[in-house]
């Protein structure tokens, strides 16, 4: 398997960065040499990086968290929006609002407005608004969809946050340092790596290796969700059956009580009974 992803990972062109006057000094660990003016990324720190990455997500998925994809740049936004709708995971491709996590009681807001939206139009389609607010409505509702439509369910922050290319998505970087938020970055040669928790060294701007890392990434939450659905089902059998065993139920201290009382009164009773016909002989 490891080998099969070296294959694609270097077909991909992933260890290609960029030219070394552009590059970020802090990337120097991860740089295995420089051919035609151009930085090598080293593949086996790519790998790593990627496979911790992996284990990481599957990990936070299983403990019922969710991830958050942000690619704004036109070569990774038509990958997220391909592989991750499939594991149902949250994901910005459009532009991140300031706000998105440290305001996102608000976020939360927009997004019920774009419901009732949609339910408008669902109903009548405008038809019972004149045509200059049946305009604003229509525009209020793509703008809102197009920045936000990938964040319809998540009611909650996200575990965990996978960024292509940290010097678009600065943003969003530091709103996750904030919040404490882990974060997982394709980083090039001309990126700082301190930005990220996890940096998987990389070409960025090569849709074909974006493609292969986020695909990677989608399969390790698809990981993450199976053994969440694994344990749960678990949990429900061992509660069947703890039912279904049953122990017998225990009588309360209070009856207990009162059964005591009662055979310790008769007790005296007797005793009397037997030494009055000792005396009567």
């Amino acid at each position: 398997m490891a080998n099969t992803l070296v294959q694609d990972l270097i077909e991909a062109g992933i260890h290609f960065g960029q030219r070394a006057s552009n590059w970020n000094p802090k990337m120097q660990p991860f740089i295995y040499g420089k051919r035609n003016g151009i930085h090598i990324i080293d593949i086996k720190e790519t790998l790593k990086g990627l496979l911790l990455a992996k284990k990481y997500i599957a990990r936070c998925v299983t403990t019922g968290k969710d991830v958050c994809f942000v690619g704004t740049k036109r070569q990774a936004k038509a990958v997220i929006e391909t592989h991750v709708p499939g594991v149902k995971q949250h994901w910005v491709t459009e532009r991140w609002l300031g706000g998105t996590l440290t305001n996102f009681r608000t976020i939360r807001t927009r997004l019920k407005r774009l419901e009732e939206l949609e339910a408008i139009q669902a109903n009548d389609n405008f038809a019972s608004y004149s045509k200059k607010m049946e305009s604003q409505l229509r525009r209020e509702m793509n703008k809102i969809k197009r920045n936000l439509d990938g964040l319809r369910k998540m009611d909650k922050l996200p575990g965990a946050m996978v960024v292509i290319d940290v010097r678009h998505e600065v943003t969003a970087l530091r709103e996750a340092r904030k919040l404490g938020i882990p974060t997982i970055c394709l980083i090039d040669t001309d990126a700082d790596p301190e930005l990220a928790d996890i940096p998987i060294p990389g070409n960025d701007d090569s849709m074909r290796s974006i493609d292969v890392v986020v695909r990677e990434l989608c399969l390790a939450v698809a990981e993450g969700l199976q053994e969440r659905e694994t344990t749960k089902a678990g949990d429900a059998a061992q509660g069947d059956a703890g039912s279904a065993g049953g122990e017998r139920p225990r009588r309360s201290t209070r009856s207990q009580y009162r059964r005591d009382d009662a055979a310790a009164g008769d007790a005296p009773a007797g005793e009397g009974a037997a030494a009055t016909t000792t005396t009567a002989e």
